[in-house]
Protein backbone atom coordinates (compact mmCIF):
# COMPACT_ATOMS: atom_id res chain seq x y z
CA UNK A 1 0.00 0.00 0.00
CA UNK A 2 1.73 3.35 -0.96
CA UNK A 3 2.22 5.98 1.39
CA UNK A 4 1.42 9.84 1.32
CA UNK A 5 4.44 11.53 1.67
CA UNK A 6 5.14 14.57 3.65
CA UNK A 7 4.75 17.85 1.65
CA UNK A 8 7.94 20.78 2.35
CA UNK A 9 6.75 23.16 4.46
CA UNK A 10 6.88 26.82 4.27
CA UNK A 11 8.97 28.66 6.88
CA UNK A 12 7.15 29.47 9.46
CA UNK A 13 6.70 33.49 10.05
CA UNK A 14 7.93 34.26 13.65
CA UNK A 15 5.60 36.98 14.20
CA UNK A 16 2.81 33.97 13.70
CA UNK A 17 4.46 32.23 16.58
CA UNK A 18 4.90 33.01 20.50
CA UNK A 19 8.49 32.66 20.06
CA UNK A 20 9.23 33.29 23.93
CA UNK A 21 8.08 29.51 24.68
CA UNK A 22 10.35 28.31 21.52
CA UNK A 23 13.36 29.66 23.28
CA UNK A 24 12.55 28.68 26.44
CA UNK A 25 11.77 25.30 25.84
CA UNK A 26 14.86 25.23 23.88
CA UNK A 27 17.33 26.73 26.32
CA UNK A 28 16.52 24.56 29.26
CA UNK A 29 15.94 21.41 27.44
CA UNK A 30 19.80 21.63 26.24
CA UNK A 31 20.83 22.82 29.78
CA UNK A 32 19.71 19.95 31.08
CA UNK A 33 21.11 17.63 28.57
CA UNK A 34 24.56 19.10 28.95
CA UNK A 35 24.15 19.37 32.47
CA UNK A 36 23.87 15.57 33.07
CA UNK A 37 27.00 14.68 30.90
CA UNK A 38 29.10 16.70 33.33
CA UNK A 39 27.03 16.58 37.06
CA UNK A 40 27.60 12.83 37.43
CA UNK A 41 31.42 13.41 37.49
CA UNK A 42 32.22 14.77 40.65
CA UNK A 43 29.86 12.45 42.29
CA UNK A 44 31.02 9.45 41.88
CA UNK A 45 33.14 9.06 45.07
CA UNK A 46 30.11 8.99 46.70
CA UNK A 47 28.38 6.81 44.63
CA UNK A 48 31.40 4.03 44.47
CA UNK A 49 31.19 3.87 48.87
CA UNK A 50 27.42 4.12 49.13
CA UNK A 51 26.88 1.52 46.40
CA UNK A 52 30.34 -0.59 46.94
CA UNK A 53 30.41 -0.18 43.08
CA UNK A 54 33.96 -1.33 41.32
CA UNK A 55 36.26 0.89 39.05
CA UNK A 56 34.16 -0.88 35.97
CA UNK A 57 30.80 -0.43 37.61
CA UNK A 58 31.60 3.04 38.36
CA UNK A 59 32.92 3.92 34.80
CA UNK A 60 29.47 2.54 33.61
CA UNK A 61 27.49 5.30 35.69
CA UNK A 62 29.32 7.48 33.38
CA UNK A 63 29.40 5.68 29.92
CA UNK A 64 25.76 4.28 29.98
CA UNK A 65 24.64 7.73 29.52
CA UNK A 66 27.60 8.61 26.97
CA UNK A 67 26.49 5.76 24.66
CA UNK A 68 22.68 5.87 24.45
CA UNK A 69 23.17 9.56 24.23
CA UNK A 70 25.27 9.52 21.12
CA UNK A 71 23.97 6.22 19.77
CA UNK A 72 20.21 7.46 19.83
CA UNK A 73 20.70 11.51 18.56
CA UNK A 74 20.00 10.55 15.01
CA UNK A 75 16.86 8.67 15.76
CA UNK A 76 15.56 11.71 18.09
CA UNK A 77 15.98 14.10 15.28
CA UNK A 78 14.20 12.22 12.85
CA UNK A 79 11.33 11.22 14.87
CA UNK A 80 10.67 15.10 15.47
CA UNK A 81 10.33 15.73 11.77
CA UNK A 82 8.08 12.84 11.48
CA UNK A 83 5.58 12.81 15.07
CA UNK A 84 6.29 16.46 15.43
CA UNK A 85 8.72 18.73 17.83
CA UNK A 86 6.12 19.16 21.19
CA UNK A 87 5.29 15.71 21.49
CA UNK A 88 8.96 14.41 21.00
CA UNK A 89 9.92 16.97 23.01
CA UNK A 90 7.86 15.80 26.03
CA UNK A 91 8.65 12.32 25.58
CA UNK A 92 12.31 12.98 25.92
CA UNK A 93 11.47 15.33 28.78
CA UNK A 94 9.46 12.33 29.91
CA UNK A 95 11.81 9.62 29.54
CA UNK A 96 14.71 12.01 31.06
CA UNK A 97 12.67 12.93 34.15
CA UNK A 98 11.54 9.45 35.06
CA UNK A 99 15.04 8.14 34.93
CA UNK A 100 16.61 11.00 36.59
CA UNK A 101 13.90 9.61 39.44
CA UNK A 102 14.63 6.26 39.36
CA UNK A 103 18.58 6.59 39.37
CA UNK A 104 18.29 8.98 42.46
CA UNK A 105 16.29 6.20 44.34
CA UNK A 106 18.86 3.19 42.88
CA UNK A 107 19.25 0.78 45.75
CA UNK A 108 22.20 -0.96 43.40
CA UNK A 109 24.39 -0.22 40.84
CA UNK A 110 22.54 -2.31 38.39
CA UNK A 111 19.23 -0.29 39.25
CA UNK A 112 21.56 3.01 38.68
CA UNK A 113 23.36 1.71 35.38
CA UNK A 114 19.81 0.91 33.72
CA UNK A 115 18.42 4.33 35.09
CA UNK A 116 21.10 5.98 33.43
CA UNK A 117 20.95 4.25 30.20
CA UNK A 118 17.69 4.82 29.59
CA UNK A 119 18.34 8.92 30.85
CA UNK A 120 20.79 8.88 27.96
CA UNK A 121 18.01 7.58 25.32
CA UNK A 122 15.73 10.51 26.38
CA UNK A 123 18.13 13.09 26.49
CA UNK A 124 19.32 11.86 22.90
CA UNK A 125 15.21 12.31 22.19
CA UNK A 126 15.46 15.54 23.76
CA UNK A 127 18.73 17.14 22.54
CA UNK A 128 17.72 17.38 18.75
CA UNK A 129 14.62 19.10 19.31
CA UNK A 130 15.99 22.06 21.66
CA UNK A 131 17.91 23.23 18.50
CA UNK A 132 14.74 22.17 15.38
CA UNK A 133 12.33 23.88 17.85
CA UNK A 134 14.52 27.13 16.97
CA UNK A 135 15.58 26.25 13.25
CA UNK A 136 12.03 25.42 12.09
CA UNK A 137 10.47 28.41 13.82
CA UNK A 138 13.19 31.13 12.57
CA UNK A 139 13.91 31.23 8.88
CA UNK A 140 17.23 31.89 8.39
CA UNK A 141 18.73 35.45 9.20
CA UNK A 142 19.74 37.09 12.41
CA UNK A 143 16.96 36.34 14.50
CA UNK A 144 18.07 32.97 14.53
CA UNK A 145 21.30 33.22 14.56
CA UNK A 146 20.61 34.98 18.20
CA UNK A 147 18.62 31.88 19.08
CA UNK A 148 21.73 29.64 18.54
CA UNK A 149 23.66 31.80 20.38
CA UNK A 150 21.50 31.68 23.24
CA UNK A 151 21.41 28.44 22.96
CA UNK A 152 25.12 27.79 22.42
CA UNK A 153 25.59 29.72 25.51
CA UNK A 154 23.01 27.90 27.63
CA UNK A 155 25.08 24.31 26.52
CA UNK A 156 28.15 25.80 27.56
CA UNK A 157 26.72 27.30 30.91
CA UNK A 158 24.97 23.49 31.40
CA UNK A 159 28.32 22.12 31.10
CA UNK A 160 30.22 24.69 33.79
CA UNK A 161 27.42 24.17 35.70
CA UNK A 162 27.90 20.63 36.28
CA UNK A 163 31.07 20.62 38.70
CA UNK A 164 29.20 23.53 40.26
CA UNK A 165 25.90 21.92 41.19
CA UNK A 166 27.33 18.49 41.56
CA UNK A 167 29.60 19.57 44.00
CA UNK A 168 27.41 21.63 46.23
CA UNK A 169 24.59 19.02 45.90
CA UNK A 170 27.32 15.92 46.36
CA UNK A 171 28.84 17.59 49.47
CA UNK A 172 26.04 19.43 51.19
CA UNK A 173 23.13 16.83 50.33
CA UNK A 174 23.52 13.86 49.25
CA UNK A 175 25.01 12.02 45.83
CA UNK A 176 21.41 11.22 44.61
CA UNK A 177 20.80 14.78 44.64
CA UNK A 178 22.41 15.26 41.28
CA UNK A 179 19.82 13.08 39.59
CA UNK A 180 17.08 14.43 41.94
CA UNK A 181 17.25 17.84 40.95
CA UNK A 182 15.89 17.10 37.31
CA UNK A 183 12.71 15.94 38.70
CA UNK A 184 10.94 19.24 39.98
CA UNK A 185 12.84 20.50 36.81
CA UNK A 186 11.42 18.48 34.20
CA UNK A 187 7.81 18.50 35.57
CA UNK A 188 7.73 22.17 35.49
CA UNK A 189 9.42 22.86 31.86
CA UNK A 190 6.76 19.57 30.76
CA UNK A 191 3.95 21.92 32.15
CA UNK A 192 4.90 24.98 30.27
CA UNK A 193 5.55 23.44 27.24
CA UNK A 194 2.31 21.66 27.01
CA UNK A 195 -0.01 24.51 27.86
CA UNK A 196 2.51 28.22 26.38
CA UNK A 197 4.21 26.16 23.35
CA UNK A 198 2.50 26.15 19.75
CA UNK A 199 3.86 24.49 17.13
CA UNK A 200 3.33 25.73 13.77
CA UNK A 201 2.36 23.40 10.93
CA UNK A 202 4.48 21.32 9.14
CA UNK A 203 1.87 20.98 6.20
CA UNK A 204 2.02 17.30 6.78
CA UNK A 205 -0.03 15.40 4.51
CA UNK A 206 0.49 11.90 6.75
CA UNK A 207 2.77 10.39 8.81
CA UNK A 208 5.59 8.45 7.03
CA UNK A 209 6.72 5.33 8.86
CA UNK A 210 10.00 5.21 11.06
CA UNK A 211 12.82 3.70 9.08
CA UNK A 212 13.41 1.04 11.76
CA UNK A 213 16.04 -0.74 9.96
CA UNK A 214 18.02 2.60 9.45
CA UNK A 215 17.35 3.67 13.33
CA UNK A 216 18.65 0.15 14.70
CA UNK A 217 21.83 0.35 12.31
CA UNK A 218 23.38 3.91 12.88
CA UNK A 219 22.57 3.73 17.01
CA UNK A 220 24.11 0.28 16.88
CA UNK A 221 27.20 1.65 14.63
CA UNK A 222 27.07 5.08 16.36
CA UNK A 223 27.11 3.14 19.85
CA UNK A 224 29.12 0.60 19.13
CA UNK A 225 32.11 3.44 17.64
CA UNK A 226 31.67 5.60 21.04
CA UNK A 227 31.96 2.69 23.12
CA UNK A 228 35.31 1.30 20.97
CA UNK A 229 36.51 5.09 21.47
CA UNK A 230 35.98 4.98 25.39
CA UNK A 231 37.07 1.09 25.80
CA UNK A 232 40.54 2.46 24.28
CA UNK A 233 41.61 4.54 27.55
CA UNK A 234 41.65 0.87 29.79
CA UNK A 235 41.70 -1.74 27.50
CA UNK A 236 43.91 -0.22 24.64
CA UNK A 237 43.52 0.15 20.55
CA UNK A 238 44.74 -3.57 20.33
CA UNK A 239 42.47 -5.71 22.76
CA UNK A 240 39.67 -7.40 21.01
CA UNK A 241 37.70 -5.43 23.60
CA UNK A 242 38.04 -2.25 21.66
CA UNK A 243 38.85 -3.73 18.37
CA UNK A 244 35.21 -5.62 17.36
CA UNK A 245 33.41 -2.33 18.09
CA UNK A 246 35.78 0.16 16.33
CA UNK A 247 35.50 -2.39 13.21
CA UNK A 248 31.44 -3.01 14.02
CA UNK A 249 30.55 0.23 14.14
CA UNK A 250 31.82 1.79 10.53
CA UNK A 251 30.60 -1.60 9.08
CA UNK A 252 26.81 -0.73 10.69
CA UNK A 253 27.51 2.95 9.67
CA UNK A 254 28.62 1.61 6.40
CA UNK A 255 25.42 -0.41 6.04
CA UNK A 256 23.24 2.32 7.19
CA UNK A 257 24.51 4.80 4.42
CA UNK A 258 23.42 1.43 2.06
CA UNK A 259 19.86 1.17 3.36
CA UNK A 260 19.32 5.29 3.65
CA UNK A 261 20.33 5.64 -0.27
CA UNK A 262 17.39 2.89 -0.90
CA UNK A 263 14.83 3.83 1.28
CA UNK A 264 11.55 5.88 0.68
CA UNK A 265 11.84 7.29 4.23
CA UNK A 266 14.94 7.07 4.96
CA UNK A 267 16.12 7.97 8.87
CA UNK A 268 19.07 10.33 7.39
CA UNK A 269 18.25 11.80 3.99
CA UNK A 270 21.29 10.91 1.51
CA UNK A 271 20.52 14.30 -0.32
CA UNK A 272 21.31 16.59 3.00
CA UNK A 273 24.84 15.50 2.97
CA UNK A 274 25.13 17.19 -0.56
CA UNK A 275 24.08 20.61 1.41
CA UNK A 276 27.60 22.10 1.12
CA UNK A 277 27.06 24.06 4.57
CA UNK A 278 25.67 20.61 6.44
CA UNK A 279 28.49 18.48 5.42
CA UNK A 280 31.26 20.70 5.68
CA UNK A 281 29.78 22.32 9.06
CA UNK A 282 29.24 19.14 10.77
CA UNK A 283 33.03 17.74 9.91
CA UNK A 284 34.66 21.00 11.11
CA UNK A 285 32.46 20.64 14.02
CA UNK A 286 33.70 17.14 15.18
CA UNK A 287 37.39 17.68 14.64
CA UNK A 288 36.82 20.98 16.80
CA UNK A 289 35.07 18.89 19.61
CA UNK A 290 37.36 16.73 19.59
CA UNK A 291 40.17 19.23 20.74
CA UNK A 292 38.14 21.07 22.35
CA UNK A 293 37.00 18.76 25.29
CA UNK A 294 39.94 19.23 27.49
CA UNK A 295 38.65 22.54 28.27
CA UNK A 296 36.59 21.03 30.92
CA UNK A 297 37.92 17.52 31.63
CA UNK A 298 41.16 18.16 32.10
CA UNK A 299 41.28 21.23 34.14
CA UNK A 300 38.75 19.32 36.20
CA UNK A 301 41.43 16.70 37.06
CA UNK A 302 44.28 19.18 37.24
CA UNK A 303 42.13 21.33 39.66
CA UNK A 304 41.25 18.83 42.10
CA UNK A 305 44.88 17.09 41.34
CA UNK A 306 47.18 19.30 41.62
CA UNK A 307 45.99 22.32 42.98
CA UNK A 308 43.57 20.02 45.75
CA UNK A 309 39.96 21.68 45.46
CA UNK A 310 36.89 19.91 46.32
CA UNK A 311 34.42 20.14 44.00
CA UNK A 312 32.52 23.03 44.61
CA UNK A 313 35.94 25.43 44.57
CA UNK A 314 36.36 23.70 40.79
CA UNK A 315 32.69 24.29 39.79
CA UNK A 316 33.75 27.88 41.27
CA UNK A 317 36.64 28.29 39.67
CA UNK A 318 34.90 27.40 35.91
CA UNK A 319 33.17 30.82 36.63
CA UNK A 320 35.73 32.67 34.09
CA UNK A 321 35.33 30.06 31.29
CA UNK A 322 31.84 30.29 31.83
CA UNK A 323 31.58 33.61 31.24
CA UNK A 324 33.94 33.50 28.34
CA UNK A 325 31.97 31.05 26.36
CA UNK A 326 28.61 33.26 27.28
CA UNK A 327 29.82 36.46 26.16
CA UNK A 328 31.48 34.93 23.31
CA UNK A 329 28.24 33.77 22.24
CA UNK A 330 26.15 36.80 23.00
CA UNK A 331 29.11 38.89 20.77
CA UNK A 332 28.88 36.73 17.75
CA UNK A 333 25.80 37.32 16.24
CA UNK A 334 26.40 40.96 15.75
CA UNK A 335 30.22 40.40 14.70
CA UNK A 336 28.56 37.54 12.39
CA UNK A 337 26.73 40.22 10.30
CA UNK A 338 28.97 42.55 10.01
CA UNK A 339 31.86 40.56 8.83
CA UNK A 340 29.92 36.93 8.36
CA UNK A 341 29.78 33.69 9.72
CA UNK A 342 32.92 31.96 7.96
CA UNK A 343 35.06 35.10 9.06
CA UNK A 344 33.72 34.35 12.34
CA UNK A 345 34.33 30.54 12.39
CA UNK A 346 38.10 31.69 11.95
CA UNK A 347 38.69 34.20 14.45
CA UNK A 348 36.47 31.75 17.11
CA UNK A 349 38.58 28.97 16.51
CA UNK A 350 42.35 30.93 16.29
CA UNK A 351 41.37 32.42 19.58
CA UNK A 352 40.15 29.02 21.06
CA UNK A 353 43.57 27.13 19.80
CA UNK A 354 46.06 29.90 20.94
CA UNK A 355 43.67 29.44 24.16
CA UNK A 356 44.54 25.78 24.58
CA UNK A 357 47.87 26.40 23.79
CA UNK A 358 48.64 29.22 26.20
CA UNK A 359 46.61 27.12 28.61
CA UNK A 360 49.25 24.17 28.01
CA UNK A 361 52.11 26.06 28.09
CA UNK A 362 51.39 27.53 31.54
CA UNK A 363 50.14 24.09 32.88
CA UNK A 364 53.49 22.52 31.93
CA UNK A 365 55.04 25.37 34.19
CA UNK A 366 52.91 25.31 37.36
CA UNK A 367 51.95 28.13 39.17
CA UNK A 368 48.37 29.61 41.19
CA UNK A 369 44.59 29.63 39.82
CA UNK A 370 44.91 33.21 38.41
CA UNK A 371 48.15 32.32 36.08
CA UNK A 372 47.32 28.50 35.18
CA UNK A 373 43.54 29.11 34.88
CA UNK A 374 41.69 32.21 34.67
CA UNK A 375 44.10 33.96 32.02
CA UNK A 376 44.20 32.07 29.77
CA UNK A 377 40.13 31.28 30.06
CA UNK A 378 39.74 34.64 28.21
CA UNK A 379 40.82 33.19 25.16
CA UNK A 380 39.82 30.17 24.64
CA UNK A 381 36.50 30.19 26.26
CA UNK A 382 35.48 33.52 24.46
CA UNK A 383 36.92 31.46 21.30
CA UNK A 384 34.21 28.71 22.41
CA UNK A 385 31.53 30.84 22.23
CA UNK A 386 32.71 32.86 18.96
CA UNK A 387 33.27 29.79 17.19
CA UNK A 388 30.34 27.37 18.07
CA UNK A 389 27.76 29.87 17.11
CA UNK A 390 28.27 30.34 13.50
CA UNK A 391 29.43 26.82 12.87
CA UNK A 392 26.18 25.64 14.36
CA UNK A 393 24.13 27.79 12.13
CA UNK A 394 26.25 26.85 9.25
CA UNK A 395 25.65 23.21 9.84
CA UNK A 396 21.73 23.66 10.24
CA UNK A 397 21.44 26.05 6.82
CA UNK A 398 20.24 25.33 3.77
CA UNK A 399 18.28 22.36 4.56
CA UNK A 400 14.47 22.31 4.36
CA UNK A 401 12.42 22.95 7.82
CA UNK A 402 11.09 19.60 7.03
CA UNK A 403 14.29 17.81 8.17
CA UNK A 404 15.24 20.25 10.43
CA UNK A 405 15.29 17.52 13.34
CA UNK A 406 16.94 15.37 10.94
CA UNK A 407 19.64 17.76 10.79
CA UNK A 408 19.72 19.15 14.24
CA UNK A 409 20.13 15.30 15.49
CA UNK A 410 23.43 15.18 12.89
CA UNK A 411 25.29 18.33 14.64
CA UNK A 412 24.56 16.87 18.03
CA UNK A 413 26.35 13.70 16.89
CA UNK A 414 29.21 14.94 15.24
CA UNK A 415 29.49 16.77 18.70
CA UNK A 416 29.00 13.92 21.05
CA UNK A 417 31.57 11.99 19.20
CA UNK A 418 33.93 14.32 19.17
CA UNK A 419 33.83 14.77 22.79
CA UNK A 420 33.84 10.40 23.04
CA UNK A 421 37.14 10.25 20.44
CA UNK A 422 38.53 13.35 22.30
CA UNK A 423 38.24 11.54 25.61
CA UNK A 424 40.39 9.01 24.36
CA UNK A 425 42.69 10.66 22.04
CA UNK A 426 43.92 13.36 24.57
CA UNK A 427 43.78 10.76 27.77
CA UNK A 428 46.53 8.88 25.36
CA UNK A 429 48.42 12.33 25.39
CA UNK A 430 48.14 13.01 28.97
CA UNK A 431 49.93 9.36 30.14
CA UNK A 432 53.56 10.08 31.07
CA UNK A 433 54.92 12.23 32.65
CA UNK A 434 53.57 14.24 36.20
CA UNK A 435 50.10 14.84 36.44
CA UNK A 436 50.60 18.41 35.19
CA UNK A 437 52.87 17.46 32.40
CA UNK A 438 50.31 15.31 31.20
CA UNK A 439 47.28 17.62 31.33
CA UNK A 440 49.34 20.08 29.64
CA UNK A 441 50.11 17.92 26.50
CA UNK A 442 46.71 17.49 26.55
CA UNK A 443 45.81 20.88 25.34
CA UNK A 444 48.81 21.36 23.33
CA UNK A 445 46.88 18.43 21.35
CA UNK A 446 43.90 19.94 21.57
CA UNK A 447 45.33 23.84 20.32
CA UNK A 448 46.73 21.66 17.48
CA UNK A 449 43.22 19.49 16.79
CA UNK A 450 41.19 23.15 16.90
CA UNK A 451 43.69 24.85 14.29
CA UNK A 452 43.36 21.84 12.09
CA UNK A 453 39.96 21.99 11.82
CA UNK A 454 39.92 25.62 10.52
CA UNK A 455 41.92 24.25 7.44
CA UNK A 456 38.27 22.83 6.28
CA UNK A 457 36.65 26.68 6.54
CA UNK A 458 37.78 27.44 3.16
CA UNK A 459 35.22 24.75 1.60
CA UNK A 460 32.33 26.16 3.38
CA UNK A 461 29.45 28.14 0.85
CA UNK A 462 29.71 32.06 0.90
CA UNK A 463 27.09 34.10 2.51
CA UNK A 464 26.22 36.66 -0.31
CA UNK A 465 25.67 39.11 2.20
CA UNK A 466 25.97 38.88 5.63
CA UNK A 467 22.47 37.76 8.35
CA UNK A 468 20.75 36.79 4.91
CA UNK A 469 20.23 33.34 4.14
CA UNK A 470 22.46 31.49 1.74
CA UNK A 471 25.26 30.08 3.90
CA UNK A 472 28.15 31.07 6.45
CA UNK A 473 29.64 34.47 5.13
Amino acid sequence: MSRTRPTTSVPPNPGTARVWPVLLASCVGQFLVVLDVSVVNVALPGIRDDLDLSAAGLQWVVNAYALTFAGFLLLGGRASDLFGRKPVYLAGLGLFTASSLAGGLAGGGGALIAARTAQGVGAAVLAPVTLSLITATLPEGRARTRAIAAWTATGAAGGAAGGLIGGALTDWASWRWVLLINVPVGLLVGALVLVALREPGNGRAARPALDLPGAALVTGGVAALAYGITGTETAGWSSPETLVPLLGGPVALAAFVAVEARGRDPLMPPRLFRVRSVAVGNLITLIAMTGSFAMWYFLTLYMQNVLGYSAVETGLAFLPHTAGVITGSQLAPALMARFGGRSMVVAGGVLMAAGFLWQGAVLAEGGGYVATVALPALPMAAGVGLMLTPLTETATAGAPPADAGAVAGLINTSRQIGAVLGLSLLSAAATSGTPAEGYARAFLAGGVLIATSLLLVPLLPPRTRPGGPGGCG
